[in-house]
């Protein structure tokens, strides 16, 4: 069974570019993205405008190859959260680097997916909407080989669900785990009775399949590694407590899944100690964040950080802005701002000027973004960077790169020497 639509996402190669897509060169419009793949230019000379954000290829391969390996080794199926990107090429080659499916928040993402041929697709969230589940069913009964499953965390949810399937003449049951959750924590069931008794109104369905169990880690308030794994213990024991009470009597794969960005070392160590069931157990991981990396947000929170030996992720994403202003001493103006970058988990992080004079490459020493507004990032210039110019490039590292990808729709991938060999379309 093919992942995904090769040929859908080999037609983005087709599309004609124009005003929609900031940051690419004026010259371009009109050329389809493929053409100007072919045409290799140089992010610094080819015509491109500031800001643009960037990709790297480099890193973007060493972070797929990493984690799959990582996967691999701890006996991991991956279904990396496609929300961070939106990026179809990039799903393709998370798929390609041996990730069973993309994990989604909302129908929405599902309808991107399915746009691509995404046939696994592990949607993380209880969905209550008829609409969306009437057009869930619609896509289960003419695709044989989709697989999906989502969650559930609630009798009245169960309830809406199975209303909005029934009415939608459903003829295949549709997957789902129970979330477990945790109090003060996001979504999710906050006691194992009250599992149970979700459990209870799955099984009372003809329209749901109880299928396992699933959580996010990361919004457990105060978590840390001895409050994840106790949580992720609990996880594995109502899994193994189900399966005992004949809970999955009849499934072919029970699902166990968790994982996020910042705690995927302690859902490898817990889950490895899951018991043999009455079914093969799918321990699925859903890090998203990988993908990329950060200069922010998870170059902190990255379990590579505790994994000595096990390799290290590389933030992919550059900002590339340019100084428009430096009215004061000890101030510059970039033109890059909210509208660009990230600032919900930290600012942008200045690493490298590009002299606008000689095309030279420096550190960007001294240099330290101060607050956004919506075009602009204020920009404190210490003594040991005054030489910075009006028109000088700066390359700003991005923390959070979930919020960076929705700004930009079109955005360049480009090797070390700055030749752009790609164009990675995303669809928020």
């Amino acid at each position: 069974m093919a992942p995904i639509a090769d040929d859908a996402v080999a037609r983005l190669a087709g599309e004609r570019l124009d005003h929609r897509f900031k940051g690419l060169p004026p010259d371009a419009d009109g050329r389809t993205v493929g053409e100007l793949a072919a045409e290799r230019r140089s992010l610094f000379t080819g015509g491109f405008t500031t800001p643009v954000l960037a990709l790297s290829a480099e890193a973007l391969e060493h972070n797929l190859a990493l984690m799959e390996h990582y996967s691999a080794e701890h006996d991991l199926a991956f279904a990396p959260h496609g929300k961070t990107s939106m990026a179809p090429r990039l799903f393709q080659r998370q798929l390609d680097h041996g990730a069973w499916g993309i994990t989604a928040a909302t129908p929405a993402q599902v309808r991107v997916y399915r746009a691509f041929g995404v046939r696994r697709i592990f949607l993380a969230n209880e969905v209550v909407d008829a609409v969306a589940l009437r057009w869930l069913a619609a896509e289960l009964a003419a695709d044989p080989a989709l697989r999906l499953v989502t969650y559930v965390d609630s009798v009245r949810g169960v309830e809406l669900m199975d209303a909005a399937l029934r009415d939608a003449g459903a003829g295949r049951p549709l997957d789902v785990v129970v979330e477990l959750g945790a109090d003060g924590a996001r979504t999710g069931v906050r006691s194992d009775e009250e599992c149970e008794r979700v459990a209870d109104a799955v099984a009372a369905t003809g329209t749901l399949r109880l299928v396992g169990l699933a959580g996010y880690e990361a919004e457990i308030p105060d978590a840390d590694g001895e409050v994840v794994r106790a949580w992720l213990r609990r996880l594995t024991g109502l899994a193994v407590a189900f399966d005992k009470a004949g809970r999955f009597a009849g499934v072919e794969e029970i699902v166990v899944s968790a994982g996020g960005s910042a705690w995927f070392d302690a859902v490898a160590e817990v889950f490895a100690q899951l018991p043999t069931l009455s079914a093969p157990v799918l321990k699925l991981l859903r890090s998203g964040a990988y993908v990329t990396h950060d200069d922010g947000q998870y170059r902190n929170k990255t379990p590579f950080n505790r994994l000595a030996g096990e390799g290290a992720l590389q933030p992919a994403l550059r900002l590339w802005t340019q100084v428009v202003s430096r009215p004061e001493p000890g101030m510059a103006y970039l033109n890059a701002g909210k509208r660009d970058v990230s600032y919900d988990l930290g600012l942008p992080e200045p690493q490298v000027v590009r002299s606008a004079r000689d095309g030279s490459i420096r550190p960007a020493t001294g240099l330290t973004v101060t607050r956004l507004a919506d075009q602009h990032a204020f920009v404190a210039v210490a003594d040991e960077a005054q030489a910075l110019e009006v028109g000088d490039w700066v390359g700003l590292g991005v923390s959070h790169p979930c919020t960076v990808f929705e700004k930009w729709p079109m955005i360049p991938l480009a090797w070390a020497d700055g030749t752009v060999t790609e164009y990675v379309r995303t669809f928020f």
